[in-house]
């Protein structure tokens, strides 16, 4: 399944998150929440997120400080869950902290997953991408050849 869309939401005073309905579905069987790699939440079906985090630590030695550390980081800052009866799903205060999330977030497609990004910090990041994509989008080009 591939995420997309945007979705400004808001936090509930439990720091619930209510899940777009169109996704629900696609979390039946459990949901990963995951400090993401810039400052947002990672929204993961756990076999995706297990999939995913295989795949950036393989083909490295595990005896290095580098794949411990980056193995830790994937574990520790992730948090099993699931959906409530209402298709909610409880944001823990270190991954508030983490992700910097404030009550007005936005939740975004990634592909993979969704992240749920504070509102105004999404904003400005998109934006700046937005205005770069052409750059970017050449840049990867120009690498991958």
């Amino acid at each position: 399944m591939t995420f997309r869309g945007t979705f400004d939401l808001t936090l509930d005073a439990k720091n619930r998150l209510t899940i777009p309905t169109r996704y629900r579905a696609a979390f039946a069987d459990g949901v990963v929440l995951a400090a993401g790699l810039e400052d947002c939440v990672a929204i993961w079906r756990p076999e995706d997120y297990d999939a995913w985090t295989a795949a950036a630590l393989e083909g490295h030695s595990p005896l290095s400080p580098e794949f411990r550390k980056l193995k830790r980081h994937f574990t520790a800052n992730s948090h099993p869950t699931e959906l409530d009866a209402a298709g909610r799903v409880m944001v823990p205060r270190f991954l508030l902290e983490s992700g910097k999330l404030t009550k007005d977030v936005s939740v975004v497609g990634a592909g993979e997953c969704l992240e749920i990004w504070d509102r105004a910090a999404w904003a400005a990041y998109n934006g700046e991408v937005l205005a770069n994509v052409s750059e970017i989008a050449a840049g990867l080009h120009a690498r991958a050849s």
